[in-house]
């Protein structure tokens, strides 16, 4: 047996890339989306590795959590992920430090498996060769006409659900989203997302409305660190209709205290924030030790690898900013095709190529040689 590759370079940039146009939910209102890539290398392969965090995350991950992979053997995952985070002990677990051990941890799977000359979905273990893709964007900040072009658009492609963005205004949610389902009809499944906008009885009083408009899921009608109220939505709500959350849990602590809760239908969990893809899995555990689906949060590329070698997925979120980031930042970008998202197997790694050329110009942050 040949000796273990070690770790003899790291690389650590962020680039902040304005959106298409100003966007908003029922909460925030951005105008960029920044993307910190990490570049791991051994033995003549590099490991790309991303999150979508604030620039602070690329500072973390060069100044704690690199000291702490480099040299290490870079088949050794869990026992590296296992030293980020006590390297992180005192500054917290949650938060811009779990999506910087989650960059690295995405790079460090892609590094093994081009080490193993396979692609990240075939070193899992795949469970399926796709995995659904749900169409999601839909701003509070869209115009009627961008709303259902874009949500239109969607379902023409073979997409079959489309999620929107509510929270700003109660009464406008109920008018936007009526025009949504006449518009994309009655086939396609329709999803909305509060993002904590509204307090319990609001949300539970637009669940109802939205009921018998046809909406099958309603994410983060209140607060997800608010269990008690989504508890009182998803056993107070229509029948038929998934609540859903997650995209905020950093580690697994956060999903057990969720799923014990019974605050969800659908657990929701992110490969760019809880710890990568070694963190990812454990919520699929926990989902299938609670009988309970999970859905992934946005990152198409990274998500439909892991996503075919989960058990307990269902489907992933197509978001419009990061498709467009992936397409602009990376060949070999996935897209998803007749509503399905395929993982290039042929391809070793996360099978992307990262353009520095068209992305330079995006550049906030650079590692020190």
């Amino acid at each position: 047996m040949g000796s273990a590759p070690l770790i003899d370079d790291v690389r650590v940039s962020a680039y902040s890339v304005p959106t298409k146009t100003p966007e908003s939910d029922g909460t925030l209102e951005w105008s960029e989306t920044t993307l910190v890539l990490i570049e791991i290398s051994a033995s003549g392969k590099t490991g790309l590795g991303y999150s979508y965090a604030d620039v602070a995350t690329a500072h973390v991950i060069e100044h704690t959590l690199v000291p702490k992979i480099k040299g290490g053997n870079a088949f050794a995952i869990g026992e590296l992920w296992q030293k980020m985070g006590i390297a992180v002990r005192n500054l917290g677990r949650s938060g811009i430090t779990a999506m910087a051990i989650a960059a690295v941890d995405n790079a460090l799977w892609d590094l093994k498996a081009k080490l193993m000359d396979v692609s990240v979905a075939s070193l899992l273990g795949p469970v399926r060769q796709e995995v659904i893709a749900y169409g999601s964007g839909g701003f509070t900040s869209y115009s009627e006409k961008e709303l259902l072009d874009q949500l239109t658009g969607w379902v023409a492609s073979g997409m079959r659900a489309v999620k929107m963005k509510i929270g700003r205004d109660p009464a406008s949610d109920l008018k936007r989203v009526e025009s949504v389902r006449k518009a994309i009809g009655s086939q396609a499944e329709l999803f909305v997302d509060a993002n904590g906008a509204y307090t319990r009885k609001q949300a539970l009083f637009q669940a109802h409305q939205f009921a018998g408009m046809g909406v099958s899921w309603f994410e983060e009608p209140v607060s997800s660190d608010d269990l008690g109220g989504l508890r009182l939505i998803r056993d107070s709500g229509p029948p038929g209709m998934n609540i859903a959350a997650g995209e905020y849990g950093y580690n697994a602590w956060y999903f057990r205290r969720m799923l014990a809760a019974g605050a969800v239908d659908v657990l929701q969990a992110d490969a760019t924030r809880c710890g990568g893809i070694s963190g990812f899995l454990q919520a699929d555990a926990l989902c299938e030790g609670h009988s309970l689906p999970l859905s992934a949060h946005t990152a198409p590329s990274v998500h439909a690898h892991v996503c075919c070698a989960a058990q307990r997925v269902i489907h992933t979120e197509y978001f419009f900013d990061h498709v467009r980031l992936e397409q602009m930042a990376f060949d070999g970008a996935i897209q998803a095709v007749g509503g399905m998202l395929r993982p290039n197997l042929s391809q070793p790694g996360f099978g992307l190529i990262w353009k520095q050329a068209d992305m330079r110009c995006y550049q906030t942050y650079a590692s020190q040689a």
